[in-house]
């Protein structure tokens, strides 16, 4: 069978790699602002790092990101123009409770985000928002600890509340949190985790993920009461791993890393912790604080669809002295088979299939693939007609091949998909590095990794290739 003539094509982006703003429409201070660029980057990502409030001699790359906030409309147009079915966005969680606990919500960053989704409706484009792309509001984190404290259940209860009643007929697709396995790896990025010194650093994220997973369920429960035509996913960093070899104990390392993967989503999407989950907290002397309401809320509301992020597979080894690659935070074993990106990210759209196939057999419900793309280095050339343009080859056949691999996923493995995103639709900060120069979109944004650039936006040739892909619904390659 080929893509549904209903098929969601689009494009991916997060509120704190684009929006910029920070200081307008009574925004308050989130944890993803004062993520610095440079060496102390990931160690504040890690929650290593303190930083809760912007110090001087640092560059924070989402404090402006591309300015999405004064030019939405015009990038909009642009996504209309390429004939975009939805379009992934995400809520600055501060925008709308400024310090996250506050009775009344922000009516400016309610209005915002309104006028945002109407803009899209005027093209024809669905929004698929992601309440919580990696936003905590620092006084949050400041004054409870932010998601190892089960207070926030609350305040993310009420968040939820506000969102599905404000914007009632002009969404229909939410995510509950982005990534949700990054509290792992990235644990203040992620949820705004910062650890003190000698502090059990597996209880805190196991304990917050927790919490978080709690959360998820209530929006769902919440979202469908308030109007039944809501669809609410999880979200989660994707991407099997293969044994390095078939050693058995290559082969088991991967089961194990595969469940360390999946652990969260199997709670989203069947409703309570699997048996393995539960003798890995006993082995990393874990204790999880679960009510009888949790057990309630996670079992009777699970999701109805898994989207995830998919940029790369995964390798892993018991053997020593195998080269080392990277990739969306995920640290592996190098798979001599693979290419890598200018980033060292190893590509691999069959592994994409194989992800596909993983999950959908696990689950059997509907798939959305909100993440994928190719961050490269583009040079910006003239176009010939007074303007300029990037003559994006890499990028076209990087997304011709997965989206080769996800057709196939449907039409011969049969597995439902809903839609595709590619990530960085537009030009944005990268979460990872911080920098604007690892590019992923069809749309150029004049802007360097220093700050410096007028926001210019700036049609590349993906962006016309992307277009013909969209109107010939995946025939068009």
């Amino acid at each position: 069978m080929p893509l549904k003539k209903d098929f969601l094509w689009g494009g991916a982006t997060a509120a704190n790699q684009c929006e910029g703003a920070y200081r307008e429409g009574g925004r308050g201070l989130a944890n993803v602002d004062v993520i610095p660029h440079g060496p102390e980057r990931r160690s504040v990502m890690l929650g290593e790092r303190h930083m809760d409030r912007i110090e001087d001699g640092y560059y924070y790359p989402a404090l402006e990101g591309i300015d999405f906030y004064h030019h939405y409309k015009e990038d909009i147009a642009l996504l209309g123009e390429m004939g975009f079915k939805t379009f992934r966005m995400s809520i600055g969680w501060s925008r709308i409770f400024p310090n996250g606990d506050e009775e009344e919500p922000n009516e400016e960053g309610l209005q915002f985000y309104e006028n945002v989704f109407r803009e899209c409706r005027r093209y024809g484009i669905e929004p698929l928002v992601t309440i919580t792309h990696f936003d905590c509001p620092m006084h949050l984190i400041k004054a409870y600890g932010g998601w190892k404290n089960r207070k926030l259940v609350e305040l993310y209860k009420k968040l939820v509340t506000v969102l599905f009643t404000r914007y009632k007929g002009l969404v229909h697709y939410w995510l509950t949190f982005n990534e949700i396995n990054m509290i792992l790896h990235l644990p203040f990025m992620g949820a705004g985790l910062q650890f003190i010194e000698g502090e059990d650093k597996n209880q805190a994220k196991y304990a917050s993920a927790h919490h978080e997973l709690v959360a998820s369920a209530w929006a769902v429960k919440i979202a469908h009461e308030i109007d039944p035509e809501n669809k609410v996913g999880c979200m989660m960093a994707a991407g099997n791993y293969y044994p390095y070899c078939c050693m058995p104990e290559d082969v088991w390392a991967a089961t194990g890393k595969d469940r360390e993967n999946m652990l969260f989503i199997d709670v989203q999407a069947r409703g309570y912790y699997p048996a393995y989950g539960k003798k890995m907290f006993e082995k990393l002397g874990v204790h999880i604080d679960m009510t009888p309401e949790d057990e309630r809320i996670l079992r009777e509301n699970t999701v109805d669809f898994i989207s995830f992020s998919y940029y790369s597979s995964r390798c892993i080894t018991t053997q020593e002295n195998v080269g080392e690659t990277i990739g969306n935070a995920f640290k592996g074993t190098k798979n001599p088979y693979l290419k890598s990106s200018q980033w060292g990210w190893q590509i691999d759209p069959l592994g994409l299939r194989i992800t596909m196939n993983s999950l959908y057999d696990r689950y059997q419900k509907p798939l959305f693939i909100v993440e994928n793309g190719l961050g490269a280095k583009d040079e910006l050339v003239s176009d010939g007609k007074g303007s300029f343009t990037v003559n994006d080859d890499y990028r076209i056949e990087y997304l011709r091949a997965h989206i080769e691999a996800f057709k196939a996923a449907v039409e011969e493995d049969g597995v439902e998909l809903w839609g595709y995103t590619p990530w960085g639709c537009i030009d944005l900060v990268s979460a990872s590095t911080g920098e604007m120069s690892k590019r992923y979109g069809f749309i150029y944004v004049n802007r360097g990794d220093d700050g410096s650039g007028d926001f210019s936006r700036y049609r590349k040739k993906s962006f016309y290739w992307y277009k013909d892909v969209i109107a010939s619904n995946g025939e068009k390659l």
